[in-house]
């Protein structure tokens, strides 16, 4: 079985969105929650979840926990009952089936993977991106692909490092490169270009692939935040 977790932050406009989305792709016999796990909306986020409890045939939580994604997404790990952690971002939406693609893969022997991942948008540039996410190299992933992960797997792993407020999906993913098999399924999650129509396409991926290279040239994750904060955040 699989649980589901959604880190958010403000997502009232998206969560209902990409639960109805869940819904209508995926079997209620394979997929035990969705785990919403709330840093601190402050725009009815957390009410709308709630009230989405008893509309589906599995169950929908809402957690509340310390503001930043690896905080969050551990948090839901750890109430997690599923053998299969699904980590998920709340504009992504999974291609149809994509619980029983993650659970036949499991079942190959695969106790980590991903989708290749498409923008909603034409924008040339994201184009170019996201076409790289067919590849198997770990400096072609991203937390918008989505992160599926055998709970056991994730547990011997000590969960995501806390001291990333951002990178932390790219950091998990090095790791599990490094001693484990990664397998990328071959359908597309979409996901939403909203901050990169608000920021340039080709402004914030300049400033994403001076993150990757600080981070390779031994940067620390308070040096990357800090990077974020000044070219990114504002």
């Amino acid at each position: 079985m699989i649980s589901i977790i959604v880190p958010v932050l403000n997502e009232v406009e998206t969560i209902e969105v990409l639960i109805a989305h869940i819904s209508e792709n995926s079997s209620k016999d394979n997929i035990t929650e969705i785990l919403v796990v709330d840093g601190g909306s402050i725009d009815g986020t957390k009410e709308v979840v709630l009230g989405l409890s008893e509309s589906y045939s599995f169950k929908i939580g809402c957690l509340v926990s310390e503001k930043g994604r690896a905080k969050q997404m551990n948090s839901g790990a750890r109430e997690a009952t599923g053998t299969i952690l699904y980590f998920l971002h709340a504009d992504s939406l999974p291609p149809k089936d994509f619980d029983t693609d993650i659970l036949s893969e499991v079942k190959k022997g695969s106790l980590a993977g991903c989708f290749r991942m498409k923008f909603d948008s034409k924008h040339p540039l994201l184009i170019f991106s996201q076409w790289f996410t067919r590849f198997n190299f770990k400096f072609c992933r991203g937390g918008d692909q989505s992160l599926f992960i055998t709970k056991k797997l994730f547990t011997s792993l000590n969960g995501y490092n806390e001291d990333y407020i951002i990178y932390e999906d790219c950091e998990l993913t090095n790791r599990i490169y490094e001693g484990f098999n990664f397998k990328i399924l071959p359908t597309h999650i979409i996901t939403s270009a909203r901050k990169y129509s608000e920021k340039g396409a080709w402004n914030l991926q300049y400033h994403f692939t001076m993150i990757h290279l600080k981070k390779w040239k031994g940067a620390t994750p308070q040096e990357l935040y800090d990077y974020y904060v000044r070219h990114i955040a504002n």
